[in-house]
């Protein structure tokens, strides 16, 4: 059975499920230059006590081996703690879906302007996302309008390049993981992120490509990236579009 393939964010890290967590799964701790979000998790695979930096959620992921204690997660973060401060700091501002907020749908800036009188949901006016119903649902009804409008822009375009490779997909599943952009699993299920209706279409073309290509090859060899290349030409442009702006991408909502 071939193993899932993915798409990874290259400012993240596959996250491992939280086992025997060494108190709170997240608390605030007080370091050298203030305090900081703290969400600990254990893996079976970790050798060794890691730190990494969630974009989505602003805090430090601490992963443990299943033999270490909470106090060496405490130790390593105090010692690193110049390197958290700097890691934060240069995490883009959160962008809160809320009445103003410019949102880059397929690259290009959107505002977006409440409703609050009006019917009909979410709906575009021009490069406006209006939004209509109670202030305390915008957020919800904005991020829900995107994954939908992510789906309506993903599925055309996986139809067209998995034909072109002669194969076929189970379904599309648009989720928001937080350590890949996209996946193909061994059932054809494709799966994409929404946030990937924040990137230009050509970004978003590779992203599809790729996801596509592991239909026919499970794996990053030669073959696949040769399949990839003949469905896009935007692969290497996209990857290194990624990698710069991705981390942005994620702080929206």
């Amino acid at each position: 059975m071939p193993r899932a393939s993915t798409l990874r964010d290259a400012s993240a890290r596959p996250a491992f499920p939280l086992r025997a967590a060494p108190g709170p799964a997240r608390e605030t701790l007080a370091l050298e230059h203030g305090a900081v979000e703290v969400e600990w998790r254990r893996s079976p695979r970790a050798r060794r006590v890691t730190l990494r930096i969630d974009p989505t959620s602003g805090s430090v992921v601490v992963t443990l081996p299943m033999r270490a204690g909470r106090n060496q997660g405490v130790a390593l973060l105090r010692a690193h703690a110049d390197w958290v401060r700097e890691r934060l700091a240069a995490l883009s501002p959160r962008v809160p879906f809320i009445d103003g907020a410019i949102v880059p749908l397929l690259g290009r800036p959107h505002a977006i302007r409440h409703r609050p009188g009006a019917v009909g949901g979410v709906w575009l006016e021009g490069e406006e996302i209006h939004v209509s119903g109670d202030p305390s649902f915008l957020s919800r009804r904005v991020t829900a309008w995107l994954r939908e409008h992510a789906k309506a822009e993903i599925a055309p375009r996986a139809a067209i390049h998995a034909g072109r490779i002669a194969r076929r997909f189970a379904r599309i599943s648009i989720k928001d993981p937080r350590s890949r952009w996209a996946s193909c699993a061994p059932d054809g299920t494709l799966a994409f992120s929404w946030r990937l209706v924040l990137t230009p279409p050509w970004v978003l073309d590779y992203v599809i490509a790729h996801e596509v290509a592991h239909l026919a090859e499970m794996n990053h060899g030669p073959r696949f990236w040769a399949a990839v290349a003949r469905l896009t030409p935007h692969a290497d442009a996209a990857k290194v579009w990624l990698a710069a702006h991705g981390q942005r991408l994620l702080r929206y909502g």
